[in-house]
């Protein structure tokens, strides 16, 4: 039985894709003596005809990649688009390397285990990018003999 135009008209009616249009299996004889807009809306009311639910786009699969993420993963080279410069901005490395360079500087000095003149030597190396680490400045403070010991 043909019910293409039935189908064409419910589908206008109940705002939705002739896909999404369903039509009783059990009734198809009341559909098909339905010609008019009007019986196909009376047809709608007595559930005959109804829209089928929307289909979404499954989620799960990007849950599993986020989940994935989370722990670490899926971020070898093959999945990167920026440089490395990009990811993690070299200033912001400058910056974590800078600041405790700076401030056990500034410590030193204020203790009186170095001098201002010397505090100001290694400042200036400092910012020029010859040490890469706390612990690199103290070691060349006492390769050189300006760090006093601490009264």
């Amino acid at each position: 039985m043909d019910l293409k135009n039935q189908r064409r008209i419910a589908a206008q009616i109940l705002g939705c894709g002739e896909g999404r249009v369903w039509i009783d299996p059990d009734r198809i004889e009341d559909v098909a003596d339905a010609i008019t807009r009007a019986d196909i809306r009376t047809a709608i009311e007595s559930g005959t005809i109804r829209a089928l639910p929307k289909k979404g786009v499954s989620r799960g699969r990007a849950r599993y990649h986020i989940a994935q993420k989370a722990k670490g993963r899926r971020r070898g080279i093959g999945s990167r688009k920026g440089t490395s410069g990009a990811r993690s901005p070299e200033k912001k490395r400058w910056i974590q390397t800078i600041r405790p360079i700076r401030s056990t500087l500034r410590d030193l000095r204020d203790q009186g285990q170095i001098t201002p003149a010397v505090y100001r030597d290694f400042y200036m190396k400092a910012k020029g990018g010859m040490f890469k680490s706390k612990a690199h400045v103290i070691s060349h403070l006492k390769t050189e003999g300006h760090l006093k010991e601490a009264n």
